[in-house]
């Protein structure tokens, strides 16, 4: 699981969204997890009773979410510890290489659209850099959208829909959001 080395969030968030990059996904190495209803009951559940795909997952047939995790189990390959901490030098130095861990973002905001980086469709509309009030798409991964100093979800916000109309636009493309906005930010 060294993959998930330098992936901001939680482990509940991983669970929520199979966090994943160079390879590797959150739920390749779950085996099994505990949730909570809204009733308070706690339940433990397997994989097997989950549909899995890309940044996605869900409890089948329930949309939306009635139950959230709160543990999971993992069940991990054993190996070298030198092996494991080369690994995971190699996916932070890429990180720090290419993406904006200087400042706060939530990681990548698109899904990557299938045969096609969601990153490289937004710099070829020539969005790198824009900004809206004190948030910018990334001078640095046109995928990461950054807080400059006090931005407002609005602002974010504004910027999501600007990058999701102009790569339809210009390639036909409707990118998909890969973190969860949640709340209404008029």
């Amino acid at each position: 699981a060294e993959f998930l080395a330098g992936i901001p969030g939680t482990v509940g968030g991983a669970l929520a969204m199979n966090a994943g990059c160079y390879g590797g996904e959150t739920w390749r190495v779950v085996r099994a997890v505990t949730t909570v209803a809204r009733d308070g009951s706690l339940r433990q559940r397997s994989p097997a009773e989950y549909e899995i795909d890309y940044r996605h997952v869900a409890l089948a047939r329930e949309e939306p979410a009635q139950e959230w995790f709160v543990s999971a189990q993992f069940e991990l390959t054993p190996g070298s510890g030198a092996d494991a901490r080369a690994r995971i030098r190699e996916f932070l130095a890429r990180r720090i290489a290419t993406q904006p861990l200087d400042k706060p973002n939530a990681g990548s905001v698109f899904r990557n659209p299938a045969g096609k980086y969601a990153a490289r469709l937004i710099e070829v509309c020539g969005l790198k850099g824009k900004r809206i009030g004190n948030a910018a798409i990334s001078a640095k991964h046109a995928n990461f959208i950054v807080n400059l100093g006090g931005a407002r979800a609005a602002d974010i916000e504004a910027l999501i829909v600007d990058a999701q109309r102009q790569v339809l636009a210009r390639f036909g493309v409707a990118l998909e959001c890969e973190v969860r906005i949640v709340g209404d930010f008029q």
